[in-house]
């Protein structure tokens, strides 16, 4: 069985390196291009390509799929089944279309839970206490496509989105080789999703950053965990802006104003949130 291997950030390059070493046949691996990262904005390879070269895999970095020329390109690969994993492109009818067995994807939260760009930080967000990741067929509509298989992980009560997603790219690798398996011996049928239950997750930016100290103790714990490592809750002190790496429940009360700072301990600044409950900040970084 032939596969192309499409994906970009850190899972991709995770369940990348579990086909090869399960002795898949990745016939080529598409990735986005390279992008001027750092201060010195040089190019850098992503991830997949990184592990794409180690294996002298036939590398493609198309912008978009958008021209029938790089359509034709990828038809030409004849891949029985296109796996995908973190991809960064929305994969047009034309491209869904090639191969026989379908484009398979791997997708990081319990589905129909959680469809969009940020599953597992919006699972921690909204204090979850489990997750996982799906794998299912690519159709039009965004993470909307039948599923063939689910893995489950609990969430620590202090891991944070980072902590989380590298446990996920384990988990997600893990599945897709046994989705690879059960394709590669024949036909896999899909259960198609309860659409009326599905969730949204959308893409983070910096505006969701600030804490709200009205919010209950555990909602802000949540925030930070779920915010960590990209974009990083951030609080005032004295007028001026920190971000919050770390925070840590203490079980404390205080009947003080929600924002109050109750002083330091020998582990951090203690903070009362708006139930009353006592959060301590353990890690913080001035801006700059």
């Amino acid at each position: 069985m032939k596969i192309v291997f499409m994906g970009t950030p850190d899972i991709a390059a995770t369940c990348l390196e579990k086909l090869m070493a399960d002795g898949f046949n990745v016939a080529a691996v598409y990735t986005q291009p390279d992008r001027p990262k750092n201060r010195g904005m040089k190019l850098a390879f992503s991830p997949v390509k990184e592990v794409a070269l180690k294996y002298d895999l036939p590398v493609y970095q198309p912008e978009n799929f958008r021209d029938a020329e790089t359509v034709q390109t990828l038809k030409d690969l004849q891949p029985d089944v296109i796996a995908v994993v973190a991809y960064g492109r929305i994969l047009p009818q034309s491209v869904l279309d090639i191969p026989a067995k379908g484009c398979i994807n791997i997708h990081a939260s319990l589905l129909p839970s959680y469809r969009g760009s940020a599953p597992y930080q919006w699972a921690v967000l909204d204090g979850l206490k489990e997750t996982g990741v799906t794998a299912m067929y690519l159709c039009r509509e965004m993470d909307a496509g039948d599923m063939i298989d689910t893995a489950k992980t609990p969430i620590g009560p202090d891991e944070t989105a980072g902590e989380l997603l590298d446990r996920l790219a384990v988990l997600g690798a893990e599945l897709l080789s046994k989705t690879m398996d059960r394709l590669s011996r024949g036909a896999v049928e899909g259960i198609p999703q309860n659409h009326s239950l599905a969730t949204y997750a959308p893409m983070l930016d910096k505006s969701i950053c600030p804490i709200d100290w009205n919010k209950t103790v555990q909602q802000i714990h949540d925030h930070v965990r779920g915010l960590h490592p990209w974009p990083v809750a951030t609080m005032e002190l004295k007028d001026k802006r920190f971000k919050v790496h770390e925070t840590a429940l203490t079980g404390e009360r205080s009947d003080k104003a929600p924002g109050t700072h109750l002083g330091l301990s020998k582990t951090g600044l203690k903070m009362v949130c708006g139930d009353g409950g006592v959060l301590e900040v353990r890690t913080i970084q001035a801006e700059g």
